[in-house]
């Protein structure tokens, strides 16, 4: 497997996204508060070099960081 740009939870934050998870939903299903979802999502656009969501989705989906099935 190789290493990945993302952490892991922040890949699994991703992988929640695309499945039109809300980060209230995501927050509740991880364990995790609504502000550590947006942390993730934040951090996760920073290293991606993007500015929204959807095109951090996108950016993933070329790298293969995350699938959709």
């Amino acid at each position: 497997m190789r290493k990945g740009i993302l952490t892991v939870r922040e890949q699994e934050v991703f992988e929640l996204l695309v499945l039109n998870k809300s980060t209230k939903e995501i927050a509740e299903f991880l364990g995790i508060s609504e502000k550590t979802v947006r942390n993730h999502i934040s951090n996760a656009m920073q290293k991606l070099g993007v500015k929204g969501r959807a095109q951090a989705v996108v950016e993933l989906l070329k790298l293969g960081e995350i699938t959709i099935d």
